[in-house]
This record gives C-alpha cells, structure tokens and sequence, in this order.
C-alpha cells in the first residue's frame, strides 16, 4: 500500500521534513520513497504541498498519515475532520463531587443541611476515649 508521510531530512535540533510517497513497508528511515510531494520546516512553520501530485497519488490509493492528513485539511486539499495524532492517555480524574450536588442547583437550606451532615458523621464516628499521659515520677 502506498503512503504519503514525513520523512525526516534536516539537521541535528533542526528538523525539516519531506513529504514523501513511499511503500508502506519501508521504515521511515530507510530513505526510500517514489516521489517527492512538498517540504515542511516546523521552525519557520511553512508548508510546501504539491496539490495536483497529491490529489493524483491520493485517487490511485495512496493514504497519509494522520498528521499529513490534518496538514492537508488545513490547507484545504482535502475535505474531512482532523484525527487527533495525540497519545491516547487515560485523563486525569478529579475528586468526583456528590452526585445531589450534580442534580440541580440547591436551595440555601439544602446547603446548610448538606454541610452540617458530614459534621454530625464524624462526631458519631469518633468514640474514642480519650488518651491520658502519666506524668513522670519525681525524683
């Protein structure tokens, strides 16, 4: 299957990318590719597309990647939705809140009664006794 991807080209913390038709199966360090499809510097942001080639490579079967894919709905070559490229990583969960709390907004009273309840709970859960500290004896 053909591929339109990115293919690496620039210096050392300098990178400029190729846009690259390729055989699926190369690697994308390999350096193999069929054609030359446009250029992108992310430093100075500018992004070189050959549209006609793209369009022609894209109606034999050729598919980009996701980021090209959202390069070329940016540019407008191609019509659709951007995929998000972005790890897949669960979210980060927050204390969930009370569920009557999410219901609907609460009355004045309904709130005094909900913090005075948690209160009186840790009042009846606490019955320890209290710890009483022997003095040392003198000498």
């Amino acid at each position: 299957m053909l591929r339109i991807r990115l293919q690496r080209v620039g210096r050392k913390n300098i990178p400029t990318f190729r846009i690259v038709l390729t055989d699926s199966k190369n690697s994308t360090k390999s350096g193999r590719y069929l054609e030359v499809l446009g250029s992108y510097d992310p430093v100075n942001d500018v992004k070189e597309i050959k549209e006609d080639r793209v369009k022609y490579w894209m109606s034999k079967g050729a598919k980009p990647t996701d980021t090209l894919h959202n390069f070329l709905v940016e540019k407008k070559i191609i019509t659709g939705k951007k995929i998000n490229v972005l790890p897949r990583k669960s979210p980060v969960k927050k204390e969930e809140a009370p569920v009557v709390a999410a219901q609907a907004p609460a009355t004045s009273t309904e709130v005094t009664a909900r913090e005075e309840k948690p209160v009186e709970a840790k009042a009846e859960t606490s019955k320890e006794e209290p710890v009483t500290v022997a003095e040392p004896p003198k000498a």
